[in-house]
């Protein structure tokens, strides 16, 4: 079973359950390592997300001396990344000994897009390109992350009266991504959460894994981006045989930061 490294508890705003659960939940399914992730958004407009990073990483400890020899559990964070939080960003994540470290887009323009409100009377165009182009800008800006989480985020928000958007008519704003990530030695997420939503399918999806591949990119991290139970390795089923498709033969967990390449047929 393909390891989980992205994965939320109630260290985190949007997750009410207990790290014990998630840990018995992927013991259960056979999975062998997960990574918690939960979120710290730094500057969130209603002052949600923020992680009390002591207390978080006490219990990730507690979670392994009592579930050690079943699963491997490693410590991570998920980062919102914002350009005037570089520096923040920095020294919080010098300060503390994580595992793993998502970098994740979920603000655009310091409002966060799940809330539809928060964007009305502008093009769904207009905003993925703004938010591709804010990406790649962060990147620029803050590299010390080891997986970009859901490249494609915004998408899951918008309307597309005419389905999903088109990777032709963004690649050079989302090229611009991938060459970043590939530059600074970034992994590119497959992030599972997508198949929950109303696009039905992995961030970001196909063409763009494929893309990733084609320009070299080997880095890849696989997460389920669960805040329940029952959401834990969810869509991890056809996983294997997506990365297959696009060019892969393997993909990544992070250990101390450092990658570990591990083959999609174990």
């Amino acid at each position: 079973m393909i390891a989980d490294s992205h994965m939320h508890s109630n260290f985190s705003s949007d997750s009410e359950t207990p790290m014990e659960q998630m840990v018995q939940q992927a013991i259960y399914l056979g999975i062998k390592s997960i990574c918690f992730t939960d979120h710290y958004d730094k500057d969130y407009e209603n002052d949600n997300f923020q992680l009390d990073t002591e207390p978080y990483l006490k219990s990730i400890s507690a979670m392994r001396e009592k579930f050690g020899d079943q699963i491997e559990i490693r410590s991570g964070v998920e980062l919102g990344l914002q350009i005037h939080l570089k520096e923040w960003l920095q020294s919080y994540v010098n300060q503390y000994p994580f595992d793993f470290i998502i970098g994740s887009m979920h603000l655009l323009e310091g409002r966060d897009p799940y809330y539809p409100e928060n964007f009305s009377g502008r093009s769904d165009e207009e905003l993925l390109r703004q938010y591709f182009r804010d990406t790649a800008a962060n990147i620029e800006s803050f590299h010390a992350f080891q997986s970009l989480g859901h490249l494609d985020y915004l998408a899951r928000y918008l309307n597309w009266e005419t389905g999903d958007y088109q990777y032709q008519d963004y690649q050079d704003e989302i090229d611009e991504i991938l060459k970043k990530l590939i530059q600074y030695g970034i992994a590119l997420e497959i992030n599972t959460g997508g198949c929950r939503s109303r696009l039905a399918r992995t961030n970001p999806g196909r063409e763009i894994l494929f893309r990733y591949h084609e320009l070299d990119g080997e880095l890849i991290t696989i997460g389920a981006d669960g805040h329940t139970p029952e959401q834990v390795g969810y869509g991890f089923t056809h996983i294997a045989e997506l990365l297959k498709e696009c060019g892969y033969g393997y993909y990544t967990v992070y250990r101390q930061k450092k990658p570990i390449f591990i083959s999609i047929k174990d």
